[in-house]
């Protein structure tokens, strides 16, 4: 092996470095037509301590791969002290750490990086580890195994199919899939889903009602409190915090609109809600994840009227106590119904994309199935002990 070939790994430490490790996933994946720029700007608060409260209970450290003094790859190494408080039948819990952030040149390149992610969880005292997840569980989890042929949704992943390979050649194996279904929302329901919505509809009990923007705050900490109570026994499931619903908040009130987010009240109790936006990665391809020069005004343009927009579900949930029964599917229905309508009248859509959902979510797989939805992607989060 030549000096030239040799691969250095290098901890994150500089605002240059940090600047390197943010421009390499726009060089390498520059060849890739399905791959959509994120902002940099976005990319960028993702990984400033001071701006993404994730490292508020994480401690996470960014390295960057170097063969003959150029930038060949990049990785994050990171443990979520809230997930490591989870029961371990969960998926998370005492000693796992996880990586992500990952993208490499090639196989050698790939296995340098990932040795390194492990030595520094080895290193504070991780027993095994759930990747890829960049950062957060809530963020970007798993590597996309299927559907590299098209562009993914907003707030979804697209990775060179190649890292599969190279990954399991470092003996990770399947931890859990992850699943989106996409849906031709031009389409009517079949017809019994039709009657379960109906009946909803005659049922007095049942208000579903928009969100309001007027008051953001408030209906953001209601829609976090049902999806807590939902999710907390799902696989993978770490609660979020305040500081990142506010977080969180602030980055999508700009794609929020009052029509596309329901919430569905069972005798006047707020039990169940689903979040629907736009497909920002649309204007996101156009603009190459540069707001300037121009990028701004078509992104502005778009924001201020999203025009035959795709539709992404990335958020549902049915307080825990009412999942295993008929009212939980029917509420389910019934804001797809709702918003679905909306997303035709209002925005001339065709496609939207619900999602993720794990493999083994019996109920919200079949729901997706129950009106017409096919998987159209799966991303794969890997596990392995060290």
């Amino acid at each position: 092996m030549t000096a030239t070939d040799a691969i250095t790994i290098v901890p994150v430490a500089t605002g240059r470095q940090r600047k390197t490790f943010i421009d390499l996933a726009y060089r390498l994946n520059a060849d890739d037509p399905a791959w959509v720029p994120p902002l940099r700007s976005e990319a960028a608060e993702t990984i400033d301590p001071a701006k993404n409260p994730f490292f508020e209970h994480a401690e996470v450290q960014l390295f960057l791969a170097f063969r003959g003094g150029k930038p060949v790859g990049r990785i994050s190494a990171h443990f979520d002290r809230l997930a490591l408080a989870m029961p371990p039948a969960q998926g998370m819990g005492p000693g796992t750490g996880n990586w992500g952030l990952f993208e490499a040149r090639d196989a050698r390149v790939a296995d340098a990086l990932i040795g390194a992610a492990e030595n520094w969880l080895r290193a504070r005292g991780m027993t095994r580890v759930l990747a890829p997840i960049s950062l957060s569980i809530w963020e970007e989890p798993g590597l996309l195994t299927t559907g590299h042929d098209h562009s993914p949704t907003v707030m979804m992943g697209h990775h060179n199919p190649h890292y599969q390979g190279w990954i399991e050649a470092q003996d990770y194996a399947a931890a859990k899939t992850l699943r989106t279904f996409a849906l031709d929302i031009q389409q009517e329901f079949p017809k019994l889903i039709r009657r379960i919505i109906a009946s909803g509809e005659n049922n007095d009990k049942i208000v579903l009602r928009q969100v309001s923007k007027a008051h953001f705050a408030h209906e953001a900490a209601l829609i976090v409190d049902i999806l807590n109570d939902a999710w907390s026994g799902n696989w993978g499931f770490v609660p979020i915090t305040e500081h990142e619903v506010a977080h969180t908040g602030r980055k999508l009130k700009p794609l929020v609109r009052e029509d596309l987010i329901m919430i569905a009240e069972y005798e006047g109790e707020p039990v169940a809600f689903m979040m629907t936006l736009p497909d920002l990665n649309r204007p996101l391809a156009e603009i190459g994840g540069r707001l300037l020069p121009f990028g701004w005004i078509k992104l502005l343009r778009w924001l201020r009227k999203p025009a035959e927009a795709d539709m992404r579900v990335p958020l549902m949930g049915v307080r825990k106590r009412l999942q295993s029964s008929r009212l939980a599917s029917q509420l389910a229905f019934m804001m797809i119904e709702q918003i679905r309508q909306a997303a035709v009248t209002n925005y001339h859509g065709k496609r939207a994309e619900i999602g993720w959902i794990l493999e083994d979510n019996q109920g919200m797989n079949a729901i997706a199935e129950a009106i017409g939805a096919n998987v159209n992607r799966e991303y794969t989060i890997y596990q392995k002990p060290l």
